[in-house]
């Protein structure tokens, strides 16, 4: 039986890590992600696995970029503007198609901004924040219980297509506390990884980089990171639904805003309207196509999140002309609350009959 425990999502996070094999964290302090700093500093070394504290983010993404070409696991993790001073050695992970994982707990910005929870990183993690045509496995949980296991799957799909995963989650799912299932059992397995530099003792010894100038090599590189991401599209995909069998009105939302529209889509329920949810868990790759089959069916979409508006962008595209989307959000740290979304899927309502009626 699985044991059964409280715990706050950032802890979460850290016994997911040890438990899906985690060999090396590296970090750097930084509100609201620092229990998770702190669990692995009091955690990892106790079972015999490495965690250092380095001077700067800058020098941890580089540690774990060391540590994963000798094949081991690694992580690190931070808080939005620490993330971004990790974006070179992210894209240098994903070129070298190096598998790692990233923890994004993210706070209000831009800039150095607020401790309290946004999601107005999510252009940085789905469109790559780095420089070059790359993307990133994106996996947003909605509650404690996924922080921990999305966690424990981000070191296996990062194996499986050597690849950087982020696990993009906030403040407030970080400091929450809930009930957790703890994973029982052994780790994922490990993949063979002959590319790894292991020491070249009777073999050919192997190179891992990313500066390719012979003419013509950058580019066939490119095309072959292109035809893996195009894999990854066609293979790996997960949210989840909620009453979209009948609904007249689709909510989109992902991690903290998720948990907020389902309360609103209860409500609704509750007062007659036909209210369905899609949270995607993969935000990259992206449940696009189910999206624009929903779309056709409903009169219109409302996507919730804590930012301007960005994955808006993602459902507009998806949907196209098949019905209107609209945004509800908040900025800076600022919460969405039920009775908004309440207020705008009234709104959605009202404007579909009266395009009836005309």
């Amino acid at each position: 039986m699985s044991k059964r425990v409280l715990m706050n999502g950032n802890d979460a996070v850290g016994e997911g890590a040890i438990r899906g094999g985690c060999d090396a964290y590296f970090g750097y302090p930084i509100t609201p992600q620092n229990e998770l700093t702190a669990y692995m500093a009091a955690h990892m070394p106790r079972h015999e696995r490495v965690f250092i504290q380095a001077e700067s983010e800058i020098a941890a993404i580089n540690m774990v970029f060391g540590a994963a070409v000798t094949g081991k696991r690694a992580m690190t993790s931070s808080s939005s503007p620490g993330i971004s001073l990790k974006q070179e050695g992210i894209s240098y992970l994903a070129a070298a198609e190096l598998p790692a994982v990233i923890v994004n707990v993210q706070r209000g910005g831009p800039g150095l901004g607020n401790i309290a929870p946004s999601q107005s990183d999510y252009f940085q993690a789905t469109k790559g924040g780095g420089h070059g045509d790359y993307r990133l496995i994106v996996l947003a949980p909605a509650s404690v219980q996924e922080m921990h296991d999305l966690t424990i799957e981000a070191f296996a799909l990062a194996d499986r297509f050597r690849s950087p995963v982020m696990v993009l989650t906030d403040g407030r799912l970080g400091q929450m506390m809930e009930p957790l299932k703890l994973h029982e059992g052994k780790p994922p397995a490990r993949p063979p990884k002959p590319w790894a530099l292991t020491g070249a003792v009777g073999r050919r010894s192997n190179m891992i980089r990313s500066l390719l100038l012979d003419d013509g090599v950058l580019e066939q590189h490119n095309l072959h990171l292109q035809r893996k991401f195009a894999l990854i599209k066609n293979s790996l995909l997960k949210f989840e639904e909620l009453n979209t069998r009948d609904c007249d009105v689709l909510i989109v939302a992902y991690g903290t805003s998720a948990r907020i529209a389902k309360g609103a889509m209860d409500k609704a329920r509750a007062k007659g309207m036909k209210v369905g949810l899609l949270r995607p868990v993969t935000l990259w790759p992206y449940p696009s196509a189910r999206i624009r089959q929903l779309a056709a069916q409903v009169k219109g979409i409302l996507v919730v999140e804590m930012s301007s508006g960005q994955m808006v962008e993602d459902v507009r595209l998806a949907a196209g002309d098949r019905a209107p989307v609209v945004f509800e959000g908040r900025l800076g740290g600022a919460v969405p609350e039920e009775n908004d979304v309440l207020a705008a899927l009234r709104g959605i309502l009202r404007r579909s009959r009266g395009r009836k009626l005309s």
